[in-house]
């Protein structure tokens, strides 16, 4: 399917539009709202950033990313795997380091989606994404206790130190705060899903908790504050950017990059399989570049598209873009109107509503699959990025999940089978083809797989023993690539079989490794004679020409050696 600029995905979106369509877009909009509301506020406090500037992201993430996205499905807002970074950078740069990282990220997206280098996202393997998902979870619930329990323990670098710190640490657990939470936890737990069309399990477990919080006075920790303006007090000013460390945010910068390009990619493919529109994965790059180059001046966090709202806004009618800008307009006026009330929401609620979210987030039936089916490769793959992302910072699981993914990628695409067989003569005549079959020194070798450096080990094992060898087959239909180390191991074989009085020949040669092969010089060293379409033919032509080692069994034979 050829890729769509940005002004023919409008064409196609709008061609057409009716009120009727105005209306299912006005609908699913606020569905989004509602679904988004305590997602944002959650995120954003989550994020140390505090609530506000997680609904602010959802605002205007909804209107800049909304409007210059890759789909009309697409709905961006705060999300629990970016505020996994921003607590530590929070933490250790203030807000200010927390802003620059995501506009360096956003510079970043917007080049990768400016140069077309999406697609690369795909080459991730999915047991690695469904680990880090799954690490992210365990860190957004271990790093919520907190705010569950009603306590406050010293701020740790990594999950696992958070995790360790709470049995080396002393301290009294608040029980209004856990009440509090299990009643979010419980609401959306056991909240009818029918019921979630008409209104989510989320703001109802909000709502339920506050509204039990005021009745009763208990005195746990809330938001404490809303501002009433789109531009928070403080945002990004470019003259109190630290400079000196600039290099301190290169790793961040781009561990939110690589976090927003999965989600993006995701969120995609979900909304792809569910409307059949795919998602232009470039533009959709540009548009959260451009969102997060946008976000830190209005003193919000990163942002990025977001699967539980996009598949709310789909189920809901969706029909263009429309939506997110509907739901950002909706957010914005309940950040006006509901002020009061969503300052008063307790910070355990929020916390209750993380850990479900994150638990939800998972693809359990995929991860069971995995381990039900005992696929092993996936197996391990899975573990180390999930136990990565929650033992080491999440930039050093980025990191190594990076490598991870190209291990498995080379493991799966390294392997050639090479099935090295002696001519069958009955099975030669049973498909028409005659021939005398009185040479015993012919072999073909049936090769499936890329001949690259990684699958050279196995070539050159499985030729170890080419003793009497008067033409040996390669037939090369299955071998789509051959790189330059490959070509070193064919002229190898060559100069073994020549030396030795044999003969190298080639049968079905794919395109692409014939190209490789006629640039390196091979084919006319080995001779175009020795090249053919199927190793049928070439298994009659090796006959036809003379054997030195039939010949030699003919002199040696009790025969010739009476006369």
């Amino acid at each position: 399917m050829p890729r769509r600029s940005l002004a023919r995905l409008y064409k196609d979106e709008f061609s057409g539009y009716s009120f009727a369509s105005f209306q299912k877009d006005l609908i699913a909009g606020l569905s989004v709202a509602a679904v988004a509301l305590p997602l944002a506020l959650a995120f954003g406090a989550g994020s140390g950033a505090g609530a506000a500037a997680g609904l602010i992201t959802s605002i205007v993430g909804g209107l800049v990313i909304g409007a210059l996205g890759g789909a009309p499905y697409q709905i961006s807002g705060a999300k629990a795997v970016t505020s996994v970074v921003l607590i530590v950078l929070v933490n250790r740069y203030g807000l200010e380091g927390m802003w620059f990282a995501t506009l360096f990220s956003g510079l970043l997206m917007l080049t990768i989606g400016l140069l077309k280098l999406g697609r690369f996202i795909a080459f991730i393997p999915a047991p690695v994404i469904r680990g880090f998902t799954l690490g992210i979870a365990l860190i957004i619930i271990i790093r919520q206790m907190d705010n569950l329990l009603g306590i406050h323990t010293p701020t740790t670098e990594t999950a696992a130190q958070k995790l360790i710190g709470y049995f080396n640490e002393s301290f009294v657990i608040n029980p209004q705060a856990i009440i509090l939470g299990l009643v979010v936890i419980a609401t959306m737990l056991l909240w009818p899903k029918k019921w979630n069309r008409y209104f989510p399990s989320s703001l109802a477990g909000l709502i339920l908790s506050t509204l039990l919080n005021l009745t009763l006075g208990w005195s746990v920790t809330t938001i404490t504050s809303i501002p009433r303006t789109l531009i928070l007090e403080q945002h990004l000013d470019l003259t109190k950017i630290p400079w000196a460390n600039l290099s301190d945010f290169i790793a961040p910068a781009l561990t939110l990059t690589a976090l927003g390009s999965i989600e993006a990619f995701l969120c995609g493919a979900l909304g792809s399989n569910m409307t059949g529109v795919r998602l232009q994965v470039n533009q959709q790059l540009i548009g959260q570049g451009l969102g997060n180059i946008t976000l830190p001046f209005f003193g919000a966090i990163p942002t990025t598209s977001a699967m539980i709202r996009t598949r709310v806004a789909i189920q809901s009618g969706a029909q263009t873009r429309l939506v997110s800008i509907f739901q950002a307009i909706f957010l914005l006026i309940a950040m006006f109107l509901f002020a009061p009330f969503l300052e008063r929401i307790p910070l355990a609620a929020l916390a209750g509503l993380l850990m479900v979210v994150a638990i939800r987030s998972n693809e359990w039936s995929a991860i069971k699959r995995i381990f039900a089916k005992r696929f092993k490769t996936d197996m391990i793959a899975f573990s180390i990025a999930m136990l990565a992302t929650v033992v080491l910072s999440l930039t050093d699981a980025i990191l190594l999940g990076t490598f991870l993914a190209g291990a498995v990628f080379l493991n799966k695409i390294a392997s050639i089978d090479i099935n090295l067989q002696d001519v069958d003569v009955d099975r030669l005549k049973q498909r028409g083809i005659e021939t005398a079959g009185k040479c015993k020194h012919i072999r073909v070798a049936f090769l499936t797989g890329p001949l690259f450096f990684a699958a050279t080990g196995q070539f050159d094992e499985a030729f170890a023993n080419l003793k009497d060898t008067h033409a040996l087959i390669l037939s090369m239909r299955g071998v789509p690539l051959i790189d330059t180390e490959g070509l070193e191991e064919i002229q190898r074989l060559y100069e073994r079989l020549h030396k030795q009085g044999g003969t190298l020949m080639f049968a079905g040669v794919h395109d692409n490794a014939r190209a490789m092969m006629e640039r390196d010089g091979l084919v006319q060293i080995i001779g175009e004679e020795n090249f053919f379409w199927s190793s049928d033919q070439a298994i009659v032509e090796a006959e036809r020409r003379d054997c030195a080692f039939c010949a030699s069994e003919v002199i040696e034979s009790p025969e010739n050696a009476a006369t």
